[in-house]
């Protein structure tokens, strides 16, 4: 597997440069075309509704404004790739809301770069619709500063390049779910550029059989013969209440990215929900929530 065509969403948020950076790193490892992706908001389901009045000139006027939004958003994707040696791009402006448009234009791509719902704006929950929806590996790159990637962000979101080449230590989630084995398989282009991959498996001792023996033998010699060489973290969570459920996952997984500085964390994507397919499972939620790192996520 490679990455030969990857999808970046592009807005006006101060760390969308970011995204296109770490888009453009990826496509000169993978010699992959880049798609950046802007979306105006209007769903495009309103074009197929027949009580709205094309001709009406508020509604144009309205369009016009928010696909000149969308438009200034790409201003720079195209110069930020060009500095970069990035030869095969292009950029659109999207006539959907973000997570379906997006979602949509996936399934067209290997792999789509998004950023981290910023909690301090209303809005859609873009990560989580996409995954849930494109049925592809999606990068999430968080809000918070981080330096030790190939793209440098400060607090305020301003982006630039000239570090290392990313994902150089991966961390990756390990539980032994179709999610968690289609994550590695998706992140394979990576794990086998990385300097160092780690497993990490949790609470191993309450699933035996599960990992294999010792835990965790099973996947490493899979990975091994993708030419992945990984070492396994096992790692113990908190039992808490009457039935001694492990503790917080999320906060583990975080917690051993940031001891091994690790600047990756894979992971399957996964929710308990069978009435909206949009509502991710409690350690997927903590991760969005609290990541300052860039995750790879598949469902």
């Amino acid at each position: 597997m490679a990455y030969k065509t990857i999808l970046v969403h592009v807005d006006e948020a101060p760390h969308s440069a970011a995204r296109i950076l770490l888009a453009g790193e990826l496509a000169l490892q993978e010699g992959a075309h880049v798609i950046g992706v802007a979306t105006t908001g209007i769903s495009r389901f309103l074009y197929q509704n027949e009580t709205v009045d094309e001709d009406d000139p508020h509604l144009a006027r309205h369009l016009d404004i928010l696909r000149a939004r969308a438009a200034r958003a790409l201003a720079e994707f195209a110069p930020r790739l060009q500095a970069m040696g990035v030869q095969s791009f292009e950029q659109r402006v999207l006539d959907d809301e973000a997570s379906a448009g997006l979602s949509l234009m996936a399934r067209h791509a290997d792999l789509v770069i998004l950023g981290q719902l910023d909690p301090r704006q209303r809005g859609p929950d873009v990560p989580a619709d996409v995954l849930a929806a494109s049925g592809k590996p999606v990068i999430v790159l968080p809000l918070a500063a981080r330096t030790s990637a190939t793209i440098a962000v400060t607090r305020d979101g301003v982006a630039s390049s000239g570090g290392p080449a990313p994902a150089r230590h991966i961390l990756a989630a390990w539980n032994a779910s179709r999610e968690a084995g289609r994550a590695l398989q998706d992140a394979l282009p990576l794990l086998r550029r990385a300097d160092s991959v780690t497993l990490a498996i949790i609470d191993a001792a309450a699933r035996p059989g599960v990992f294999g023996d010792p835990p965790g033998a099973d996947i490493v010699a899979w990975l091994e013969r993708h030419g992945v060489h990984a070492t396994v973290a096992l790692g113990q969570g908190e039992r808490q209440g009457l039935l001694k459920r492990g503790g917080d996952v999320g906060s583990q997984l975080l917690a051993l990215a940031a001891e091994r500085d690790c600047d990756l964390l894979v992971m399957g994507a996964y929710g308990h929900s069978r009435l909206r397919e949009t509502l991710v499972g409690g350690v997927t939620r903590s991760v969005l929530d609290s990541t300052t790192l860039p995750l790879l996520m598949s469902h």
